[in-house]
C-alpha cells in the first residue's frame, strides 16, 4: 500500500497583508498544504526561510527592502533544497528571466486560479519548472532575441548531454529524466554537471533557459 505523501510546507512572501491574508485561507485549506509562516521584506524572508526550512516559497518580487530577486538568492544560497515559485502582478519579459538567473523554480501572475495555484506548488516541490501560460509568448520573444550567441553555447554540448538539457527543460525531474533515457540518476547529475560547466551556469532553471532560448531561435 503507497504510503501518504508528505504535506508541503509553504512560506509566503508579499509585502500586501491583504495578499497574506487571501493565500493564506486559500492554502491553508488544502489538507496537502501547509503555511509554515510569512514574511513581509526580503530580510524576513531569508530569517524565516531559515528557520522553517519551507518546501516552496511563494515569492513576490516588490518587497519594501529590496527585490523578490535578493530574497531568491539569498534563501538558496542558505536553503539549497527549497524550491521557489515567484507570485506577482508584474507581467514583464526581462522580469522573468532575471527571477530565473536569481534561481527561481516557477514565475506565476496573481491571477492564476486558486487550484492552478495549488497544483503549481505542487508542481514546482517535484522538480518540475511552472511558466504562466499568460506570459510565455513574451519570454519566448526575448529568448529569440538572444538566441544566436545562445546556439553556439549550446553547440559544445554533446549528443547525450542534449538529449538529457531537452527532457530538463520539459520540466522532468532528475529521476525521471534516468528513467526516459535508461540511465542512473547519478550518471543524470554527472552530465547536468557538464553541461552547467559548457553553459557557464549553477542552475538547471538557467540551464533549461538557455536550452529554450537556442531551440526558440533556430
Amino acid at each position: 500500500m503507497n504510503s501518504p505523501s508528505p504535506i508541503l510546507r509553504v512560506l509566503i512572501v508579499d509585502d500586501s497583508e491583504v495578499v497574506r491574508m487571501g493565500l493564506r485561507a486559500l492554502l491553508g485549506a488544502e489538507p496537502s498544504l501547509t503555511i509554515t509562516g510569512e514574511a513581509a521584506s526580503v530580510a524576513t524572508a531569508v530569517e524565516s526561510a531559515a528557520a522553517h526550512r519551507p518546501d516552496v516559497v511563494l515569492l513576490d518580487i516588490r518587497l519594501p527592502d529590496g527585490t523578490g530577486f535578493d530574497a531568491c538568492r539569498q534563501i538558496l544560497q542558505r536553503s539549497p533544497a527549497t524550491r521557489v515559485l515567484v507570485l506577482t502582478s508584474v507581467a514583464d519579459e526581462n522580469v522573468v528571466d532575471d527571477a530565473i538567473r536569481a534561481g527561481a523554480h516557477g514565475y506565476l501572475l496573481k491571477e492564476v486560479h486558486g487550484r492552478s495555484l495549488v497544483q503549481a506548488i505542487h508542481d514546482v516541490a517535484a522538480g518540475k519548472s511552472i511558466l504562466d501560460p499568460a506570459i510565455t509568448a513574451r519570454v519566448l520573444t526575448l529568448m529569440r532575441s538572444t538566441a544566436p550567441a545562445t546556439r553556439d553555447a549550446l553547440a559544445a554540448l554533446s549528443t547525450q548531454e542534449r538529449r538529457v538539457i531537452a527532457l530538463i527543460a520539459e520540466g522532468k525531474t532528475n529521476k525521471e529524466v534516468a528513467a526516459a533515457m535508461d540511465l542512473t540518476e547519478k550518471t543524470v547529475k554527472n552530465y547536468l554537471s557538464n553541461i552547467f560547466d559548457k553553459l557557464h551556469v549553477t542552475r538547471r532553471s538557467e540551464a533549461a533557459a538557455l536550452y529554450a532560448k537556442g531551440k526558440g531561435g533556430a
